[in-house]
């Protein structure tokens, strides 16, 4: 995996519209997600927990894993519709949560956004129901894309590169002008979609 050997201040991680998420594919157990600025500056490095009953996975600032920043944790576990909620660690505050759609994510992907009081304020969907469904049921070389709205208001956008071989989301908050998505919950979005929707597609 080529990364970069420094992260980026952290007062400038999440000042960023554009980011890139790569997935290492050789880890054999749990995942490791390195997430860059849109300066090519590593400015995330992600561990899943293997063999984890409830998901568990750290955001760290770099690869040393020295300081954590965030955490991402199921509270239940595993379950149909889990809810995942996101923790700054250096406060233990609760920025917000994500709650996956059970029944309705078998065919078309989409998780609620919860703030920190559990209150619905937003909503991650998979782009494209046809798309969906060849995702599904024909072929996962489709790249996956989706769309992060609070109301009618595009706040984000997740678009997977096509590359059988490797698994890189763009994440793009530049619509999102009033600044309405934290980007720390933005990207812990992300992370959850290639932590665990990306396993159809890796």
């Amino acid at each position: 995996m080529d990364t970069a050997p420094y992260a980026r201040p952290e007062s400038l991680t999440f000042t960023h519209n554009k980011y890139l998420l790569k997935r290492d594919l050789l880890t054999l157990f749990g995942a490791k997600l390195y997430v860059y600025d849109s300066d090519q500056n590593l400015a995330l490095f992600v561990k899943q927990a293997a063999f984890k009953l409830r998901e568990d996975i750290r955001v760290y600032s770099d690869q040393s894993m020295a300081k954590e920043v965030m955490s991402i944790k199921a509270r239940q576990i595993i379950d149909f519709s889990a809810a995942y909620d996101v923790v700054e660690t250096t406060t233990g505050a609760k920025l917000g949560a994500f709650r996956r759609k059970g029944w309705s994510s078998m065919i078309r992907d989409n998780w609620q956004i919860l703030d920190a009081y559990d209150v619905q304020i937003g909503e991650i969907t998979e782009d494209n129901m046809t798309l969906a469904l060849v995702r599904r049921f024909l072929s996962n070389l489709v790249p996956q894309g989706y769309d992060a709205k609070f109301g009618a208001e595009k706040t984000a956008d997740y678009q997977q590169r096509f590359n059988p071989f490797a698994y890189n989301l763009d994440i793009d908050f530049s619509m999102d002008v009033n600044k309405r998505m934290d980007r720390r919950v933005g990207l812990c979005g992300a992370i959850l979609l290639a932590a665990v929707e990306g396993r159809q597609a890796g």
